[in-house]
């Protein structure tokens, strides 16, 4: 959280990120936040007691101002994170991120402390830090004055709906490979027509699903159709 983007993002005071320890809001003398499953089973569950003391902390235990708050439970059981869900989590002023551990969390937790749970995807980890810091992540880089160029974030993967299309840089050749004519020739309109065309292609082949619902043009659906019927090859 020190590095690259984000960490200039906090040193100018764009955004103020602050780690805070569960067990510190442990009232036992072992500082203790997980406790054995009701019903039986394998593994620890995360007790509600000092989850809700802990994101409590954060606004004095009420819901004041709630509005502008956010607090997100990062869980393998729920919807899948976006980009969309980070253009939305970005309109908060404040965003709590709970991170579970051990078997999971007491369901209290996630009924009557958090606003909603995401995954970052179909996999478990031991920890929600990781996924939080993912969230975080996705979020910073949208905050105006962020990122070094304005249009940088509208241009990555996901931002425009489709999967960004190929990028290339200097040398012009290299190994034998060469940087497609069409980025050299200064036609503008050529260019973005490849990138479009690109950007649909590379979809197509990775994620199909995301063409579902994107708004395709006449001239997309002419070009996916030429795909579909073996016009293109695969990169």
């Amino acid at each position: 959280m020190d590095c690259s983007i984000i960490g200039r993002a906090r040193a100018t005071g764009l955004v103020e990120i602050s780690v805070i320890n569960p067990r510190d809001f442990a009232t036992d003398r072992h500082h203790i936040v997980d406790d054995y499953p009701f019903g039986g089973g394998s593994g620890m569950v995360m007790k509600p007691e000092p989850l809700f003391s802990c994101v409590e902390s954060f606004f004095d235990g009420t819901r004041t101002n709630s509005g502008q708050r956010r607090v997100v439970m990062m869980s393998p059981a729920a919807p899948r994170f976006c980009q969309a869900d980070a253009e939305r989590l970005r309109q908060f002023e404040q965003l709590v991120l709970v991170c579970g551990h051990y078997e999971g969390i007491d369901e209290r937790v996630r009924d009557h402390l958090c606003d909603e749970a995401l995954s970052v995807g179909d996999y478990v980890l031991t920890g929600g830090e990781l996924p939080a810091m993912i969230v975080t992540d996705a979020v910073v880089r949208l905050i105006p004055g962020a990122l070094g160029a304005a249009d940088s974030a509208e241009l990555d993967s996901f931002s425009s709906g489709l999967l960004e299309y190929p990028q290339y840089t200097r040398p012009r050749s290299f190994r034998d490979w060469e940087v497609p004519e069409v980025l050299l020739s200064g036609n503008h309109a050529e260019i973005a027509k490849w990138r479009r065309q690109e950007a649909l292609r590379r979809t197509w082949l990775i994620r199909p699903d995301l063409l579902d619902t994107f708004p395709l043009t006449a001239a997309d659906r002419q070009y996916l159709a030429s795909l579909k019927k073996g016009d293109e090859s695969e990169p």
